[in-house]
């Protein structure tokens, strides 16, 4: 394929922030084109990938305006249907309460949502990588040779270490970057609830962060580890904390001791929120560069892809003099800026409990199975922030 030389926007990265982006934007009429250095795109595949269903999100997100393709995706993009998640504190105790949703095949997802952006109007690019961007021309090098092609307007969608947010000084100065390393094996032969999520806590085993159980199908599973490096042994890494909670966990060991793993999953997950700026007169960040994560559990598929929505369709119309593509910060935030805010806070409060397992079975008997649910999705219920606070001054 040869792009044009210009474009009304231009989205770099076609994951489900930027494919959302690249879809709206077409469908208000803008030109679009979207980039994406993969050479398959949704592989590698990036996250777990549990995707609570839309009414979920909507009922705990109020203000937000859904994407359709978060709404409605074939059944070929599911790997599992979901019906309750499930707890495990340190001390074993369980906690759980009922959630509707999917464990997707990402592979599969992302490429429907790309396959949508491509048939309402933008033109996709894949094997491409953006080299430099100057004002709102970019370069590109890949598999079909190497391009500059100018834009009205660029979207990055190019995950958690962005050159675009890069470029445009939007990016949070390493003294704000909070950051979790992910470490996941997709796993078979394992003696598993198909139909449940499992989080599990406790310092040594996952230090500042939880390790999960996602099945996959009926002995399928996705097995990993979200730890955050300053919280964690020094000397030891994911991998050995990932193997220690497959091999040692009192729960989980048994489960998943005949174990096949299939797939190595890594990544960094952005758990600090969104920066001061994620906008400037001719650029929007949004996803992982944008910090589109809530923070609680690192879940980034809603946020991001309703902010997607948002950055496409302010891009199309500035594209059109209709708006300031500035406007994008004030309109997303006006979504779910407070829920993204609020899912920091938590996981600060969490910090302190976290480096202590006895903190943290008093943590969690504090917290009912309801007020787990909505964490899940940024809030912070007032007793459990209380109760939090107070945990917090009495390890002092």
């Amino acid at each position: 394929m040869i792009p044009e030389a210009s474009y009304d926007v231009i989205v770099v990265g076609a994951g489900p922030a930027g494919s959302t982006a690249a879809m709206y934007a077409a469908k208000k009429g803008a030109s679009v084109l979207l980039l994406d250095k993969k050479r398959e795109i949704g592989s590698p595949i990036q996250c777990a990938g549990f995707l609570p269903d839309a009414s979920e999100v909507q009922a705990l997100i109020r203000e937000a305006r859904l994407p359709d393709t978060l709404k409605n995706y074939p059944d070929s993009c599911v790997l599992q249907r979901i019906d309750t998640q499930r707890i495990v504190t340190p001390n074993c105790n369980t906690k759980e309460f009922a959630v509707r949703g999917t464990v997707l095949d990402r592979r599969r997802y992302d490429q429907f949502l790309a396959e949508q952006a491509a048939k309402t109007g933008a033109e996709l690019m894949i094997k491409t990588r953006v080299t430099k961007i100057e004002g709102t021309t970019v370069e590109t090098s890949g598999v079909f040779g190497k391009h500059r092609i100018k834009a009205k307007a660029i979207i990055g969608a190019d995950g958690p270490n962005s050159l675009v947010a890069k470029s445009k000084g939007l990016a949070l100065k390493p003294e704000s970057r909070e950051t979790s390393v992910a470490l996941e094996y997709q796993v078979r032969n394992v003696d598993i609830d198909p139909s449940s999520l499992e989080m599990y806590f406790g310092k040594d085993f996952v230090p500042g962060g939880y390790a999960w159980i996602f099945p996959e199908g009926q002995d399928r599973a996705n097995v990993g580890i979200g730890i955050r490096s300053g919280m964690a042994e020094k000397g030891v890494s994911a991998k050995e904390y990932l193997h220690r909670f497959m091999r040692d966990h009192p729960l989980a060991g048994p489960k998943l001791k005949n174990c096949i793993i299939m797939n190595v999953i890594a990544g960094i997950i952005p758990v600090n929120g969104a920066p001061e700026r994620t906008s400037t007169e001719n650029t929007l960040i949004v996803g992982d560069a944008a910090g589109h994560v809530f923070a609680t559990n690192g879940g980034g598929i809603p946020p991001a892809m309703i902010a997607g929505k948002v950055a496409g369709e302010t891009a199309a119309e500035f594209t059109f003099g209709m708006c300031r593509l500035e406007d994008y910060d004030r309109r997303w935030r006006a979504q779910f800026g407070p829920t993204l805010e609020t899912s920091v806070q938590a996981r600060k409060l969490m910090d302190g409990i976290m480096k202590s397992d006895t903190l943290m079975n008093a943590a969690f008997k504090l917290i009912s199975p309801e007020h787990m649910k909505v964490m899940q999705c940024g809030k912070l219920p007032g007793p459990v922030k209380i109760g939090l606070q107070a945990l917090n001054r009495g390890k002092k």
